[in-house]
């Protein structure tokens, strides 16, 4: 027991131990408990033995007589289970024999308790290789002079088809979790964590705004319609002036973001304006659009601040709908992130989102934010510019049908800052038109991200843990409670046995000798009163009904009888004559 209490003392909540031969915990503690088991009977059996001759002598009264049959009682409970239960039965456990028969039965349990001490449930356990992850500090379209020109066309066929199409790939993104990743990271085991750790980010917020917009019927210039005239000296295009209605966007000077002209025999007569983006701020100038009363504008030169206002479809729009209008910005930011990578599948949990809330005059500054750590992460002029070009593309757009209800030829109009020919594509999928722009531009700056951490040279590794499941022992303690339980009472059972036998002096230390049962065996007399003949019984039988004690020194009577004579002890005691010739 003492072996298998330490074994479990020092391997429990270690991994599973590798002895040699191909030796486990539970073949360990099987044999140890076999040999706990048979060295706990012992004893108990011992004792059994030495209480049956406390049990058959009698000092006094004859009463105290013990039935013949209880000796076989006694000697069958020191061989098995079974004679314990009858010795249990017949004692009716006012005996401390009793205590022993129940030991035995309880031992009998013993090997269960000992196969439900350990279990090997896998947990997760650090390796002794590392795992490696990328952060961006900074990120530079530029490096050492030259421009870096696979960073500049992963980041425009990125955004390609988030303008144009429904994104590369469906991601949930915010501040939960996302699944995927194109980072070049290192986990050299099935799983691999990171704590919380900064990297240059990019980030997106949007709101609705549907209360700054207003619908009304109004001439002004039709800068929305999908053929204007370019200007003679290819300066700009030129719109024509009429009347449209719709919802407007409330500034200093109007602008229709969902409606349809009401002019009759016009080269734009029956034209809808479907969807409408536009930045809040002049392309060139990066003057604000004045009157307009911003809910996002609380972020320092973001490559894109934008309201993108949609009826749906033309339908909708000549009923006068209410439109889906949100107000968007996508961010430079700091993002505090806990990571974890699990059989291929990446998590990331956002934990916290710092900006660069100094608003400035000057656009084209340095680009800085200090996060939550303190480090401090910077953007050069060259890489922003280059980044807000991208986002210009599609900024301003409109997306307009004529005269159909078919959103198949509806027509996006685009690269609005260009004078030299008209830049406009009939989509499949145009993402503005629906209800889940907040989700499509998350995944946008979810995957702008992924780049931004994958640019060599702007990036460093942060180091974390690799994980594997390893098999570890668990120790239930209180399932050696009947083992230990056992042990204790066979000790005081064996104590008790020896501190009795002890205070009967004249009762020798015999226990399961069979040495005294032929020294005390029954005189001739005595033994023809247990015939074997049918009338009578079996001397078995007549064991049962026989009632006898024994004398210290002297031997076996009947009870009431009178005591053996010296004569017939003597004669008793003579060993039969045998011929060894």
């Amino acid at each position: 027991m003492t072996g298998i209490v330490i074994v479990l003392f020092v391997y429990q909540r270690q991994p599973l131990p590798h002895w040699p031969f191909g030796l486990t915990i539970n073949a360990y503690i099987s044999v140890l408990a076999k040999v706990a088991s048979a060295a706990l009977l012992l004893p108990v059996s011992e004792a059994l033995g030495q209480l049956k001759w406390n049990w058959f002598k009698a000092k006094g009264r004859p009463e105290k007589s013990k039935k013949m049959w209880d000796f076989e009682l006694f000697d069958n409970a020191s061989r098995g289970p079974w004679g314990f239960f009858i010795l249990l039965v017949r004692t009716r456990g006012r005996s401390l024999a009793a205590l022993g028969a129940a030991v035995t039965l309880f031992a009998l349990a013993m090997d269960p308790f000992f196969q439900q001490v350990v279990r090997f449930p896998e947990q997760w356990r650090v390796q002794s290789t590392n795992a490696f992850i990328p952060r961006a500090t900074t990120y530079n379209i530029y490096a050492a002079g030259q421009r870096m020109i696979d960073g500049q066309a992963a980041m425009s066929a990125l955004t390609y088809h988030y303008f144009y199409d429904n994104g590369t790939r469906p991601v949930t993104s915010g501040n939960s979790h996302r699944i995927g990743t194109n980072i070049p990271l290192a986990c050299p085991s099935s799983r691999c964590t990171w704590s919380q750790y900064e990297s240059l980010s990019v980030c997106n917020r949007c709101v609705k705004n549907t209360e700054l917009l207003e619908f009304r019927c109004r001439h002004s210039t039709l800068d929305w319609i999908s053929t204007p005239t370019v200007a003679p000296d290819s300066s700009g295009w030129i719109y024509p002036n009429g009347t449209a209605c719709g919802w407007w966007l409330k500034a200093d000077e109007p602008l229709l973001m969902t409606g349809y002209t009401t002019d009759i025999f016009t080269n734009y007569t029956g034209q809808v304006l479907l969807s409408r983006s536009q930045p809040l701020y002049d392309l060139f100038t990066r003057a604000t659009l004045s009157g307009y009363a911003s809910k996002l504008n609380n972020t320092r030169n973001p490559p894109a601040h934008i309201v993108t206002v949609s009826g749906e479809d033309t339908q909708q729009i000549r009923l006068n709908s209410t439109p889906i209008a949100h107000e968007c910005i996508i961010s430079w930011c700091v993002k505090g992130m806990e990571v974890t990578l699990f059989s291929g599948a990446y998590t990331e949990n956002v934990t916290d989102v710092t900006y660069n809330r100094t608003l400035g005059s000057d656009p084209w500054k340095r680009w800085r934010i200090v996060g939550g750590s303190g480090y401090q992460y910077e953007l050069d002029n060259i890489t922003h510019v280059n980044i807000l070009g991208i986002f210009d593309d599609i900024f301003p757009s409109t997306y307009t049908i004529t005269n159909t209800t078919d959103l198949a030829t509806a027509v996006l109009r685009h690269n609005q800052y260009i004078t030299k020919g008209l830049q406009s594509r009939i989509l499949t999928y145009n993402p503005f038109l629906y209800d889940n722009i907040t989700s499509h531009l998350d995944n946008l700056a979810v995957d702008m991200t992924d780049i931004v951490r994958s640019a060599q040279g702007s990036i460093e590794m942060v180091q974390g843990p690799a994980l594997d499941l390893v098999s570890v022992v668990i120790v239930r303690w209180e399932w050696l409670s009947l083992p230990l339980g056992l042990l204790g009472l066979t000790f005081v059972f064996l104590i008790a046995t020896i501190v009795r036998s002890s205070l009967e002096q004249d009762v020798g230390v015999w226990k399961t000798s069979a040495i005294a049962t032929l020294l005390y065996g029954l005189p001739d007399d005595m033994r023809k009163k247990l015939p074997s003949v049918k009338d009578k019984g079996t001397p078995r039988s007549n064991a049962k009904q026989t009632r006898l004690k024994w004398l210290p020194g002297t031997g076996w009577r009947f009870s009431g009888a009178s005591a053996l004579s010296p004569s017939s002890l003597r004669a008793h005691r003579t060993p039969p004559q045998t011929d060894f010739r």
